[in-house]
């Protein structure tokens, strides 16, 4: 066996050594039962290790290098996790690498989003105040050396690998740009590169805050604190968790806690291996309210769904778009040798009603689960368990948050799908700011959408006059969005297509209903201290 599959199996064996024990701490039985479940798991580890032996002797190709570590990482481990949930994963030390980078909320390089296209790596955007923005790189330029090594055949995660490294360290990048005769070369010095996830925090309308969240990271509740108090005379906000995947429970209980009451619950975990846990709101916002919309959709997921229900079952929000998700399993990352990391669900999530968040996964493959649980939620909802807000709402468990108002995302039509699939807003607007450059009040006129069309025939992406009228404000708005990006950077660029989002547009005109949900929560919660009090001045009075 070579040393590769060696440590690759070792990997396998440990992994299982982990289940085990934790099956152990979660068996409540003791004396002969636990011994023979602990000879079976032996039995279990033989069997499969010989099989890993006769494969690795006898199979018709060399089982060696990355096959090795494809057949355990990519088929063992995850095949065992398949058959218990869709939420248990496994990471090899590459993917665990990223999602320890992304719960950080930051890391050090040059402060830029890539992406492969064909035999291209393209920037996409620079992240503002970083330094590939400082030093002008822009959407659209192509990554074609660095440090006078040729980047052509690189994949976007050698290059990513590349532009990487210690903070102070010099990388020299070379561009080719739309426009420039000559490639620009760019010295970067690396620095700690932010990931914030807030990612677009302003006041959308005078005295209406707009805030949008892209996940749950170690960082994520103080940048809500500090969004929330960077709107002056706040009377109304609109919290975007829309395509939001969740992330660290604790962030989620921190983001309710300065928006809930003390003392008040913000969810609950249960399961086997441990003690239930109740989470409440320790410090409170201090009686600084102010009505609130979330807006969620249906990859609204797990730490997302925490705070939509909370906020849900305390009348503290009004939730508008579409069924969340229906993610309530948490994972615990138990860490494993060679950088690997086992993430196995421990717990199951309950709002403060009660409700269950997990959507039924059984008999359900696990494409249908991810991607086609618009119809299984749909089947499912005559069987959802009821149950009341603090003011006698009427809200549903068992799959995902429930909005209380039903806004539909907008939906795309094949001449649109085409255009996001071949980046044609993208490469137009690199093609567009070649020779030019604008304004923060650019618009699309008649001259621009002309030169849009041009540019669509000669990338051999078919159009009609009605594919163009029939969508028209959407082209509109996101042409402007990529040239404004390029020209001004991404936050200009989010603000513009924000600005005009329909289902944002819907969720401001809910603020009077959640104002109606704020002062009822204030009622709830008046009458809740008067009981309070009117028992406390009963028991004192009986005292002889």
């Amino acid at each position: 066996m070579t040393p590769r599959a060696r440590r690759a199996l070792f990997t396998l064996v440990l992994f299982f050594v982990v289940c085990a024990v934790v099956g152990s701490v979660m068996q409540r039985k003791v004396g002969a039962q636990s011994s023979q479940d602990e000879s079976q798991i032996r039995d279990s580890l033989k069997t499969f290790t010989d099989v890993y032996a006769l494969v690795e002797q006898n199979y018709a190709e060399p089982i060696n290098g990355d096959k090795a570590d494809t057949a355990i990482y990519d088929g063992a481990i995850p095949g065992m996790l398949r058959v218990l949930d869709p939420h248990s994963n496994f990471y090899d030390p590459k993917s665990y690498a990223k999602m320890r980078e992304d719960q950080r909320g930051h890391y050090y390089g040059v402060g830029m989003v890539i992406q492969q296209q064909g035999a291209k790596v393209f920037v996409i955007t620079p992240y503002e105040n970083t330094p590939s923005f400082r030093a002008g790189i822009r959407p659209g330029d192509v990554i074609s050396a660095i440090d006078g090594k040729s980047a052509d055949g690189m994949s976007s995660d050698l290059v990513a690998k590349a532009l990487k490294g210690p903070k102070g360290t010099h990388v020299q990048v070379t561009m080719i740009r739309e426009g420039q005769a000559k490639p620009l070369v760019f010295d970067l010095v690396r620095d700690e590169i932010p990931h914030p996830s807030v990612d677009l925090a302003y006041e959308i309308k005078p005295g209406i805050g707009y805030i949008h969240l892209t996940q749950f990271q170690e960082t994520t509740a103080q940048e809500v604190v500090d969004a929330v108090d960077g709107f002056s005379n706040l009377h109304g906000l609109v919290f975007d968790l829309r395509n939001n995947p969740g992330g660290l429970l604790s962030q989620a209980v921190e983001v309710c806690d300065h928006l809930l009451t003390k003392g008040q619950t913000i969810v609950s975990q249960r399961g086997r291996a441990y003690p239930d846990q109740v989470y409440t709101a320790s410090h409170g916002n201090d009686g600084k309210t102010f009505p609130i919309v979330v807006l969620v959709n249906r990859n609204t997921a797990s730490a997302a769904e925490i705070v939509s229900g909370a906020l849900q079952d305390h009348d503290r929000a009004l939730i508008a778009g579409e069924t969340t998700f229906g993610k309530g399993l948490v994972q615990t990352v138990y860490n494993l040798s060679e950088n690997t990391g086992l993430a196995l669900t421990t717990y199951h999530y309950y709002t403060p009603s009660g409700r269950l968040i997990q959507r039924n996964y059984t008999g359900v493959s696990l494409y249908d689960y991810y991607y086609n649980h618009a119809g299984a939620s749909a089947a499912d909802s005559t069987n959802r368990e009821v149950k009341m807000t603090d003011s006698g709402r009427t809200v549903y468990g068992g799959g995902g948050i429930t909005p209380d108002e039903k806004v539909e995302a907008p939906k795309s039509n094949d001449f649109q799908d085409e255009l996001i699939y071949k980046a044609a807003f993208f490469h137009f607007a690199a093609h567009y700011l070649a020779n030019r450059s604008v304004d923060k009040n650019f618009q699309v006129d008649d001259a621009v959408m002309s030169g849009f069309k041009q540019f669509l025939t000669s990338q051999n992406i078919a159009w009609t006059d009605n594919d163009i009228n029939g969508v028209s404000d959407w082209l509109k708005v996101s042409i402007r969005q990529y040239i404004i990006t390029s020209q001004f950077g991404q936050l200009q660029g989010l603000r513009a297509m924000a600005d005009w989002d329909p289902m944002i547009q819907k969720a401001l005109s809910f603020l009077p209903e959640a104002q109606a949900l704020e002062d009822s929560a204030h009622k709830v919660l008046a009458q809740k201290a008067e009981a309070r009090n009117a028992s406390g001045q009963g028991s004192a009075a009986a005292q002889p």
